[in-house]
This record gives structure tokens, sequence and C-alpha cells, in this order.
């Protein structure tokens, strides 16, 4: 077995794939619109990985033509993302408009959330960062 993708309903394809793409730096590797099923389907992949469709672990965001309001849930947790940069990477976040709902305090992990409320968790790669200003003295926001 390998791991495919991690499935997450959105709201707005344009605000969605601005995060995703603009933002957090994924790429789109695959679209497909389901007119029986009234959906797009949006596979995106992060910018080093293998390329294909199944070349590497995806993000797979689903639209619904027809509108729906999505509650967030506790089953689902969150999706894991290696940086090499902890505090660049959440410095870079933060001037594009994003709030780091729990900063890297400890120079290894940071939370974000998507438009819809998808929580995504950045990790720094190998060792954890030194501690320092002014993550440290940040304090979370909202649940993540």
């Amino acid at each position: 077995m390998r791991f495919l993708h991690t499935s997450l309903r959105i709201s707005n394809v344009e605000k969605s794939l601005d995060f995703y793409c603009n933002k957090l730096g994924l790429r789109e590797v695959m679209r497909s619109d389901v007119p029986g099923g009234k959906f797009t389907l949006f596979f995106l992949a992060a910018p080093d990985s293998p390329s294909g469709v199944y070349g590497a672990p995806q993000i797979e965001l689903i639209y619904n033509w027809e509108p729906e309001k999505y509650e967030s849930g506790r089953v689902y947790a969150h999706i894991a993302f290696t940086v090499t940069d902890i505090y660049a990477t959440c410095k870079r976040l933060q001037r594009l408009g994003i709030a780091l709902n729990r900063p890297p305090r400890d120079g290894r992990l940071a939370f974000i959330k998507s438009p819809d409320e998808a929580v995504i968790m950045l990790v720094q790669e190998g060792k954890a960062l030194i501690p320092q200003e002014p993550w440290v003295s940040m304090n979370n926001i909202g649940s993540w």
C-alpha cells in the first residue's frame, strides 16, 4: 500500500486554489469535472514531488457545484508538510495574510488553517531551529 491523497471539501474554488497554490506553494496536477455527480476534483502536489497524478501523495479538493456549508469536524486532524525553514515559511505566510493558529515557538511546528478551516501542520525538516523571537512570545489563535 501507499498513500495517495487526502480529500477535503471546499466551498470556494478561487479562494482555495489561491491558498493552496499561490500561498502555500502546491501545484495543481489534475482537474476533473464530474457532471453526473455535480462536482469538480482538483489534485494538488508539493512543488518538488514527482510528476503525474499518482507520482506523490496529494491533496484532493472536492468542489460540489450545489452550495453546501461544511462544519469543522474533529475526525479530520490535519495535513502535514515539511519545510526547510519554519521561521521563513511562517513569516512569508503572515505577509500573505495567513494567521498562525499555533506559531513555531519551539522552532519545530506551526499550524495554520485553510479558507474552509482545514488544519495544516508545518514541520521543520530535520532538527528543530533554535527558539527565537518573535515566535517564542506569540500566543495561539483559535483552535488547531
